[in-house]
């Protein structure tokens, strides 16, 4: 049973990523569009889309990072519970 919650959770979870990326990849020509636009009216506006397309970018990255941490942090809490269980 355990087996079958894990393999429907990671689903899921592959699923729930790969239509989020689908939705950030429609909107990069709206983005390069409006940027171009607002560059050749002389606005300012345009100036900070790298950081903002760096930020979009690394987010995804830093998320699933910190998901593993969390996750390495309590799944050493039950190795040692195990360790202790295993050695009394």
């Amino acid at each position: 049973m355990k087996i079958y919650n894990k393999w429907k959770s990671q689903l899921g979870l592959s699923l729930f990523f790969l239509y989020s990326g689908l939705v950030a990849i429609a909107q990069c020509p709206m983005c390069k569009a409006a940027a171009e636009s607002n560059l050749k009216e002389g606005g300012t506006a345009a100036a900070g889309l790298n950081t903002g397309i760096f930020y979009l970018f690394f987010s995804p990255f830093i998320l699933i990072g910190s998901l593993i941490l969390v996750w390495l942090f309590l799944n050493r809490g039950e190795k040692l519970k195990r360790n202790l269980r295993i050695n009394s």
